[in-house]
């Protein structure tokens, strides 16, 4: 029979043990060894029923075991000297509070989704595991971030295969009441709501849990609530569910609601109002909105004042390289849900279409695209590698026309991942013993190491020892998880004694695990079965291969991928050898990482915006093969891993690159990784493989922290985010947006209209200087508004500068009686070969982020431009 209703019975701790109760709802658990063997000797059969999760666990503890335990002296201590530390760690300076002045006094952090721990499935994949790095690095170095996004009742679907191998997908029930996190709560004890207006007069209300991690807070929304109508209450109901009206109210809420929350948070306990707004993606944007609401109420400024005023403190973060990831809505949709009988009834609608309409050539002009208003929302935008910065220039290049890609004003910080989550704990052990346990936290949590050169000190037989007993343990994993597997594929015990015999702890191993859109190729591995088959069963030197993945419930393409490397999995001549996982998370990846030897990723480049799972893996000393693509573009080394080759050239049919690159992948296994890991030296250990384990850790493993990564969002981003924010007061974004409307007026009339020089000849010497000499119009505009650049460099067959050198040129004199200004400068003649110069006019203002900001430039005519001559060689 079924319960009619549900709730949950809260037990009653002794009140020697009360701190448990803190312990548990402080998601510093989730990355705190010590802490969680204070949970685990509490009771470690119910720890281990409860998936370690200690709310779960306080929650099963019988009573005379806690009674036991309020009398044990022993653990009293070990529990004094846990919340003492942790206190400790909450209220102690660290990284942040020890640079200059100046930094902001709060950042509120916005996504759609977090991956703090498997005990709070708020994630669905790499998008939100990096939030959840980043808050706790963010925790780690003090920085005070508050961290902001939505409740899922189902969270993200649990995943499990039928017989034949099809991916289905289960929604459970998610019951805060047993989740890590608490009600925000009013003054008076009652829960603290966010309500947005809905068309017709409707309202959609939500509560506000408040999820502890670390130093950081967490706050998600939940419409859940009896206030709101069934539809209301469903918002919330799941990850990336529903159609094209259900995301758009799920992202009004995130970003609307959420900045409601953020003040709301900030009244009730405190805590310093952010002066940076950070937007983890495009679906967030609408945060923008909110605050020029804010603006335009509290201050009494027009629209496009408070949108200075707001875009100077905002930082978006860009993770998609495709067009097709971004979220687009119909422009009727959004109009629908904004204006006088719905949201913000104080901003005209049409102000709010045009911040993320694609009026751009090549975008589509009825759809609202919300990477696009959060790149128009914000004065600072990164993608995240090297790699995947060229990559956004590109796409969003037509948010800047006149400009070249390089110059689109949107960075890039590399991510990173949180070693302290994602190390296991027999790798921290082999550091603290060299190093000691304090030092190693240390290094793992703060970063800022170039090298960790202890690691050259660990002896050749302590790194192997270590690396074949965590491949023994995810051996022993993996046959758990899979029996479990095959038994909800119906499977009866009898059937399944072969399992006991998959995988072997001293065979090569080799990872595959991540969400499964095509881009990522699943099933590259099975382009050429037979050659497969021959490296998982070969006599010397077999291959082993652990594979998992859910693909999106929409995807049915990914599903039959999913499908088809199930059945090949299933083949009773390589099931000893290839396997793979459903319901792939958090949990199973902390056992994956660490217990593989390599680990495999191969999409399309440039498809790959960072792919952060073998940062995870590189950090427990596992090797990365991988096609040249996100953060493994930026770092590669054969040192300590190999890059697959890829086929990318402009016109390459897909099937034949898939080929290719195939191809590539066995030869580099047959030729150079498995002989390296079989090959013995000396002392009987394969001592090539182990150095490269080593300089994956000593020169890999700094540069692929979460810490480093925070690190460089507070230099690059928040800290000049807040200077800006505090130069826009009132005055001065009226200002400001003064000066834009009136640049945008005028610059039809800017115009070069002449270029001499004081070349006579097509030839020059290197290091000669050249004086330029440049008549433009200005129109309206005075020299206080522009910068008049000359930009130099050599030329490719097309004429185009490359690698320009930019020189700002200056007035000689007024203007004419024409109207017309003469701006000069030398031209220095740097580097040899075809070279060539231009001239263009840019609009230039004290508080722009970038010359580029307004995507207005002015250059020479064509016909200025051949009547120039020929260039410089």
């Amino acid at each position: 029979m079924k319960a009619i209703r549900r709730f949950t019975v809260r037990p009653v701790l002794p009140e020697p043990l009360r701190p448990l109760s803190d312990l548990a709802r402080n998601l510093r658990w989730s990355w705190h060894p010590e802490t969680r063997d204070l949970f685990q000797s509490v009771d470690p059969e119910r720890w281990a029923a409860s998936d370690g999760d200690p709310v779960r666990l306080l929650g099963s503890v019988r009573p005379a075991r806690l009674a036991e335990l309020a009398e044990d002296r022993r653990f009293l201590r070990r529990l004094t000297a846990v919340c003492d530390d942790l206190n400790d760690y909450l209220t102690g300076e660290r990284w942040y509070q020890a640079q200059p002045d100046g930094l902001p006094a709060a950042i509120a952090y916005f996504s759609p989704e977090f991956g703090i721990t498997a005990a709070l499935p708020q994630y669905s994949g790499g998008l939100g595991i990096l939030a959840g790095d980043h808050l706790k690095a963010a925790s780690d170095l003090g920085v005070p971030l508050i961290g902001v996004g939505l409740l899922y009742r189902h969270g993200y679907f649990r995943q499990s295969l039928s017989r034949d191998g099809w991916q289905q997908e289960h929604y459970p029930v998610l019951d805060p009441n047993e989740l890590p996190v608490s009600l925000l709560k009013e003054e008076d004890g009652s829960p603290a709501y966010v309500a947005l207006a809905l068309p017709g007069g409707r309202r959609l209300r939500a509560r506000i849990w408040l999820a502890q991690v670390g130093r950081v807070p967490l706050l998600m929304l939940d419409s859940d609530v009896e206030d709101n109508d069934p539809g209301e209450r469903g918002v919330t109901d799941r990850l990336y569910g529903g159609g094209s009206e259900h995301r758009l109210l799920q992202e009004m809420l995130l970003g609307i609601g959420g900045v409601r929350a953020v003040r709301t948070y900030c009244r009730l306990t405190g805590h310093p109002a952010p002066e940076v707004f950070h937007t983890n993606e495009g679906h967030a944007g609408f945060l923008g909105l909110e605050r020029i609401a804010e603006l335009c109420d509290e201050q009494r400024l027009d629209f496009d004042s408070a949108l200075e005023a707001v875009r100077a403190g905002t930082v978006f973060t860009t993770h998609t390289p495709v067009p097709a990831g971004i979220d687009r809505f119909d422009r009727e949709l959004v109009a629908h849900h904004f204006g006088t009988d719905a949201e913000l009834p104080g901003i005209d609608v049409e102000r709010v279409l045009r911040l993320g309409m694609e009026t751009y050539p090549g975008g589509e002009p009825n759809l609202f695209n919300m990477a696009v208003m959060g790149l128009r929302l914000a004065q600072r935008a990164n993608g995240v590698s090297l790699l995947h910065g060229q990559v956004s220039r590109e796409m969003f290049s037509g948010l800047w026309p006149g400009f070249d890609p390089e110059e689109v004003p949107i960075t890039s910080v590399t991510n990173g991942v949180h070693a302290p989550t994602w190390v296991a704990p027999e790798v921290f052990r082999l550091g603290a013993r060299q190093v000691g346990a304090q030092r190693a936290e240390d290094v793992l949590s703060l970063g800022g190491s170039e090298r960790w050169d202890a690691v050259a000190d660990i002896p050749d037989q302590e790194v192997w020892d270590l690396r074949r007993d965590l491949r023994e343990q995810l051996v022993q994993e993996v046959r758990s998880r899979l029996r479990a597997s095959w038994r909800q594929r119906g499977a009866g015990t009898a059937e399944l004694g072969w399992i006991d015999s998959v995988l072997d702890p001293d065979v090569l191993t080799i990872g595959f695990a991540r969400r499964v859109p095509s881009y990522k190729r699943l099933t590259l591995m099975l382009r050429d079965r037979d050659r497969l088959m021959e490296l998982l069963l070969h006599p010397e030197r077999p291959v082993q291969i652990v594979v998992a993945g859910k693909a999106h419930p929409a995807d049915d393409g990914g599903k039959r991928l999913v499908q088809e490397l199930v059945r090949f999995a299933d083949d009773p001549r390589v099931r000893g050898r290839i396997v793979f996982l459903p319901n792939y998370d958090m949990a199973m990846a902390q056992k994956l990482y660490p217990g593989c030897d390599i680990w495999l990723n191969n999409p399309l480049r440039p498809l790959e915006a960072c792919g952060t799972s073998g940062m995870k893996a590189a950090l427990n000393g596992c090797l990365n093969l991988s096609v040249l693509d996100g953060w493994w573009d930026e770092w590669f080394q054969p040192d300590f891993g190999w890059a697959i080759p890829t086929a990318d050239g402009a016109g390459t049919d897909p099937d034949h690159r898939d080929d290719v690159e195939a191809a590539a992948l066995y030869d580099l296994l047959e030729q150079r990784v498995t002989p390296r890991f079989y090959e013995r030296g000396r002392q009987g250990l394969p001592d090539r493989w182990i150095e490269m384990v080593r300089q994956t850790l000593m020169r890999l493993g700094p540069k692929v922290l979460a810490g480093r990564m925070v690190r460089e969002y507070v230099e690059r981003l928040y800290a000049p985010a807040a200077v800006a924010h505090r130069a826009l007061d009132a005055d001065t974004a009226r200002e400001l947006a003064d000066w834009k409307e009136r640049v945008r007026a005028s610059w039809q009339q800017v115009t070069v209209e002449h270029v001499e020089t004081s070349a006579a000849a097509a030839t020059a010497e290197l290091g000669s200087t050249l004086a330029l000499r440049v008549h433009v119009r200005l129109g309206g505009l005075g020299p206080d508004d522009v910068e008049v650049q000359a930009l130099s460099g050599r030329v490719d067959s097309e004429d185009r500068i490359t690698e320009a050198v930019t020189v700002p040129l200056k007035p000689a004199g007024g203007a004419d009686q024409e109207g017309r200004w003469v701006y000069e400068g030398p031209l220095t003649l740097d580097r040899t070969g075809p070279f060539g110069y231009t001239v263009r006019v840019l609009p230039a203002h004290r508080l722009l982020a970038s010359a580029a900001e307004l995507g207005l430039v002015a250059g020479p005519s064509q016909e200025l431009v051949e009547a120039a001559g020929v260039l410089m060689r």
